[in-house]
């Protein structure tokens, strides 16, 4: 069999896979890098061995997700491949999922949120700290509102919390994913939140037991800290599959 050759099992790639590939094979060789303007559009296809009309495909595609990005009269550049852009796309997988399947995206972000806060108990400043303290001394505020406080102020806090334990993990690509994991999931928060007023308190109170564990600078109790905060939205997540979140909910 001639390489390359396309079989049943191996179909002929597109010329934009051809282009894609093409690109991602130069940055990985280090012939690119962040920041780096692509050679002309008429050699570039040449090396690629496509027709200038699929390389421009191939380069809106790249630009789509982050890769690359068209200056008007300046040519064509690799972005900073910021993990966080370059991760984007998980956002639509997020969108698409309907809320019988919320549970299954909270167990990712379980899994996801246990290990960096375990990382981000060894590595945190003191600054981050105090950083953190303070968002959960702005719950301690809209708690004393209380029964007319300002739910959504309460999310942007909590989701505020969950992003700077992140960041401070180190660990930027998995920071990347729980920002964005966190903010599709503010939808199921915020339900649970005003269906059972009481989770208002309870999550205070569990943000400040994490916030003890990684002032302690102990990552497995940290570590056990997050996953069970994080296993009591996903229960009720699992627990009420079937309703509609977009239901009228009575006073609690």
């Amino acid at each position: 069999m001639t390489d390359g050759a396309p079989t049943e099992a191996s179909p002929a790639r597109s010329q934009t896979d051809v282009v894609i590939q093409g690109i991602k094979g130069m940055l990985t060789r280090g012939e690119l890098g962040p920041g780096s303007r692509l050679p002309v559009e008429k050699d570039l296809a040449t090396a690629l061995g496509v027709s200038r009309g699929s390389l421009r495909e191939g380069v809106r595609a790249l630009a789509t997700l982050g890769v690359l990005e068209t200056r008007q009269g300046d040519g064509t550049y690799v972005t900073a491949l910021d993990p966080r852009t370059l991760l984007s796309p998980l956002g639509f997988l997020a969108d698409l999922q309907q809320p019988a399947h919320a549970a299954d995206l909270l167990a990712v972000r379980r899994v996801l949120e246990a290990e960096s806060v375990s990382l981000a108990a060894t590595r945190l400043t003191d600054e981050q700290l105090v950083e953190l303290d303070a968002v959960l001394a702005t719950v301690d505020g809209i708690l004393e509102s209380d029964p007319d406080m300002d739910l959504e102020a309460f999310i942007q806090a909590d989701t505020e919390f969950h992003r700077l334990i992140a960041r401070a993990s180190g660990n930027p690509p998995l920071a990347a994913i729980i920002d964005t994991l966190v903010g599709r999931t503010f939808r199921a928060r915020l339900w649970r939140a005003i269906s059972h007023r009481g989770s208002v308190r309870e999550t205070q109170a569990e943000h400040r037991a994490i916030l003890d564990e990684l002032a302690r600078r102990d990552p497995e109790r940290a570590r056990l800290r997050m996953s069970i905060h994080l296993l009591g939205v996903e229960e009720f997540s699992a627990a009420h599959a079937d309703e509609d979140p977009d239901a009228p909910l009575a006073e609690a």
